[in-house]
């Protein structure tokens, strides 16, 4: 059940210098390689997260940090999404809905066609997908540089339509 989101939910272009965020995304970090062999990981690090092509948000409310994602610049018409992750204290709040809805956005806004995304395959990973599919993404082939793998589930969600 979805509880009510606070008034103070605030969703900024962070520069993943806070305490905070630094912890949540060691927390994604350690959650992906506990769920996955190293090869199947795709979890960006926070060196790789402040590359110029990549655009990272925390969403907060109040001073309490409640989730973070980032986009990454494929080419001039598809963007991947990357580091989605909801503080604990706040999963099944909708933290992750409006963030996402909030790169949605953004991605449209700046002439993007595609968003794609990876994400695991197995069981921990429902949520995520879950998330992903309300949303309007679907399943589709490896893109990028990816390449088929069984712990890997790829999806993209067509901007134009």
């Amino acid at each position: 059940m979805l509880l009510p989101m606070t008034i103070s939910m605030n969703i900024i272009i962070d520069d993943l210098q806070g305490s905070a965020v630094q912890a949540l995304l060691q927390a994604h970090l350690t959650d992906m390689n506990a769920t996955a062999p190293a090869e199947s990981v795709h979890a960006l690090d926070l060196t790789q997260l402040q590359h110029q092509n990549v655009t990272f948000w925390s969403i907060w409310d109040q001073h309490q940090l409640a989730g973070c994602g980032a986009i990454k610049h494929l080419n001039t018409t598809t963007a991947e999404i990357k580091s989605m992750r909801t503080a604990d204290a706040f999963r099944g709040q909708g933290v992750a809905s409006l963030l996402l809805q909030h790169i949605i956005t953004y991605a449209k806004t700046h002439g993007y066609q595609q968003l794609s995304l990876e994400t695991g395959s197995m069981d921990f990973f429902t949520p995520s997908r879950a998330l992903y599919t309300k949303h309007g993404f679907i399943e589709c082939p490896p893109f990028a540089d990816y390449q088929p793998d069984p712990h890997s589930t790829f999806m993209t969600l067509n901007l134009l339509a």
